[in-house]
């Protein structure tokens, strides 16, 4: 009697701190759930936050390249043909600019007035028609919205790509020769 209570006691003492164990094993599961949670939580709302914020915190730019809209952007004033500004922007790891939406647009037409040193200097866009005549497409393959004042009355036959800078409008001529094509 006395070794059926023995073991009795022992039973009691294994089922103890079997529960003790497994008590420790959930608390230690529920504190890293919670902190998980948590650095899901704070992950969220600094995306929720770039989101709503493209301009600062989270969007950076390298040195020499400027913040607008989430978007990265290189101004030169390097003379060039389409191809070759193409050739450096990729060099760069970017593309010739696509323009999004008329807010685009107008910020970057403001921004050209103040790179602009004469009258007849032009940027190029990635915007062509070279080929197709007359399907204009941007850099990416998607189409131009003809919804946007891109060519300010200029007549765009024959020409393949496009620029920004006289009277502050896109312009869909090279502006070296009427005759000559993007490169």
């Amino acid at each position: 009697s006395s070794g059926e209570a023995a073991d009795s006691q022992h039973a009691k003492s294994n089922r103890r701190s079997k529960v003790t164990t497994e008590r420790v094993a959930l608390v230690v599961l529920c504190i890293l759930l919670a902190a998980a949670l948590i650095v899901i939580y704070r992950l969220c709302e600094f995306v929720r936050c770039c989101n709503l914020f493209k301009d600062d915190p989270c969007y950076k730019c390298e040195a020499g390249w400027e913040l607008h809209g989430g978007k990265c952007y290189y101004f030169s004033n390097n003379k060039s043909s389409w191809n070759k500004s193409r050739d450096e922007c990729r060099a760069k790891g970017g593309d010739l600019v696509k323009i999004d939406s008329r807010e685009e647009q107008s910020f970057l037409e403001r921004r050209l007035r103040d790179v602009m040193t004469r009258d007849e200097d032009k940027f190029w866009i990635g915007l062509t028609d070279s080929a197709a005549e007359g399907r204009w497409v941007w850099v990416d393959g998607s189409s131009l919205d003809q919804r946007f004042d891109w060519h300010n009355g200029e007549h765009p036959d024959g020409e393949d790509c496009a620029r920004m800078g006289k009277e502050r409008r896109v312009n869909c001529y090279n502006g070296i020769s009427n005759s000559r094509q993007c490169y």
